[in-house]
């Protein structure tokens, strides 16, 4: 027995893996908040509109969800280690593209570039990493702290950001990626080994693929310059056309052999209820900690550095949340940690509505403390419960579906709550220009106007706050009323027992439920 369990025990080439690995990973999410602290010295430099400014947050996560499983059957036909080898390379290019930029269209453009790439790594970098433990509870280990690790770049990002704001140019928030990527393609070859491809299994429908990107694109950048802009026929044609094609999307994968998404899934409301918490959550806190980032440097007048600091207390209380969880769902339950996440959430938003543009950090401090925990929860919750609503054999899919609605979750929040912000700003503001940074750097502006300026914006502020806290009351109630008692008397489950085994085995080794490409 002990012979066959020193088989199986990493050694220390495993673990030196898992930590090249961690690096790709923790940028791929940090690079999802980077922006939040920064887009104020991104406006001063490149003046973009309302529209430019939100997609240049937001495409980032609409391309990296939007081709998540894509990539992960791409992955399986050609090789993870390959392909992982070709994000990062492109990732970082895109990164030093970025950096650069002299015109939004150019750092939108990048950053969609970006977007692809993490695309890629993603799902490989969980399939290589399965090939590095192969036993099932290690395995279930190392997942834990690639999971652990990429909450903490999601958590961390706005702090990091903020830092490096204080000392260099905005650029230098891209320029960090390049050391820990060109430090992967060097120790990557000789830590990571292949992860055999594979020319069978599930298909890609590429309609399907081009159908939700172009839909979802298409219907966002609508709702997004309407808000800033005001109707138009052209915008209200655009819009309508990706609801159309998104319809479609959604009817072709409930007909289509080898659907890019199973809605089957969705029939069981638990898996239902993960998804939600796995969206709404990450749309809320991108919303949100953008606004806020706008709020504490334009309107209160806090420097970078110190908006950084006071970000910190927030994220390390999500992220110590997403390390503890598991222990958490151990004492009380996967049903009792659903209904604690939402209504922490809640609760922390609603503490936004006392700001005020003479005002708030206190208020501020205390949103993201109480509200962390509840994003602790529900980046640490949802793709286990999501996995342990289905079968074992759909686990793959479940596992997707749970990684994609948190990087279009985080897209979302800034294209749907960040437009309703700018709508709000567009008609209770001066109505000088279309957003709050172009409105305070017109020259000459009376000390009136900017007061109602700033006040518009903390308006718009308070508004998305209450709407995304009362949305997290919705799946609150849901799980009360869908989510079985059962689930709680489920406590004394360990990590490594029933379910998890099946989702490191669907996720590491294929990663996303390996397909082939038709």
């Amino acid at each position: 027995m002990n012979e066959t369990a020193d088989t199986h025990k990493p050694g220390l080439r495993a673990w030196l893996g898992l930590v090249v690995i961690l690096g790709p990973v923790l940028l791929v999410a940090m690079d999802g908040s980077v922006l939040f602290l920064a887009m104020p010295k991104v406006a001063e430099a490149l003046s973009p509109t309302a529209g430019q400014a939100l997609w240049t947050l937001d495409v980032y996560g609409f391309v990296v969800g939007s081709l998540l499983i894509t990539f992960g059957g791409l992955g399986d036909r050609y090789g993870r280690l390959k392909l992982l080898m070709i994000g990062v390379t492109l990732f970082g290019l895109a990164s030093l593209g970025a950096a650069f930029a002299t015109s939004p269209e150019m750092l939108i453009t990048f950053r969609g570039l970006m977007g692809l790439a993490g695309a890629t790594l993603l799902p490989s970098a969980l399939a290589v990493l399965g090939e590095l433990f192969v036993e099932p509870r290690q395995r279930a280990q190392a997942i834990g702290i690639f999971a652990a690790a990429f909450a903490a770049g999601f958590a961390i990002g706005p702090a990091v950001g903020g830092q490096l704001l204080s000392y260099f140019w905005w650029g230098s928030v891209f320029l960090v990626n390049l050391p820990v990527l060109v430090l992967f393609l060097v120790l990557a070859p000789f830590l990571l080994r292949e992860v055999q491809a594979s020319r069978t299994g599930r298909r890609i429908d590429v309609l399907s693929v081009v159908q939700s990107v172009a839909g979802l694109l298409m219907t966002v950048y609508a709702i997004k310059h309407m808000a800033a802009e005001g109707f138009s026929a052209t915008l209200v044609i655009v819009g309508l056309a990706g609801a159309v094609i998104l319809a479609l999307f959604i009817r072709r994968q409930l007909t289509v052999e080898h659907p890019l998404i199973d809605f089957s899934l969705f029939r069981d409301r638990v898996f239902t209820i993960a998804i939600i918490t796995g969206l709404l959550p990450l749309a809320a806190w991108s919303a949100t900690a953008y606004l806020s980032g706008v709020y504490l440097q334009s309107v209160l007048g806090v420097s970078v550095l110190r908006a950084a600091l006071l970000s910190i207390p927030g994220a390390l209380l999500l992220t110590v949340t997403c390390i503890v969880t598991p222990m958490l769902v151990t004492r009380v339950g996967k049903r009792s940690a659903l209904i604690t996440c939402h209504t922490f959430i809640a609760a922390g938003l609603l503490l936004l509505l006392p700001i005020a543009s003479s005002g708030g950090v206190g208020w501020y401090i205390a949103s993201t403390v109480l509200a962390g925990v509840g994003y602790g929860i529900s980046f640490s919750l949802v793709a286990e419960t999501a996995v342990a609503a289905v079968p074992p054999e759909r686990a793959g899919s479940a596992a997707a579906i749970a990684e994609t609605s948190n990087e279009i979750g985080n897209a979302l929040g800034i294209a749907l709550l960040g437009s309703l912000s700018v709508l709000i700003f567009r008609l209770r503001g001066p109505d000088l220009a279309g957003t709050f940074g172009e409105t305070l750097g017109l020259p000459g502006l009376a000390p009136a106007v900017i007061g109602q300026a700033k006040d518009a914006f903390v308006t718009g502020l308070r508004v998305v706050a209450v709407v995304a806290g009362l949305l997290h009351l919705i799946p609150g109630l849901l799980t009360l009323r869908w989510v079985p008692k059962v689930l709680d008397d489920e406590k004394g489950a360990g990590p490594d027992d029933g379910p998890k085994e099946a989702v490191t085995e669907a996720v590491a080794p294929g990663g996303y439920g390996g397909a082939d490409v038709r």
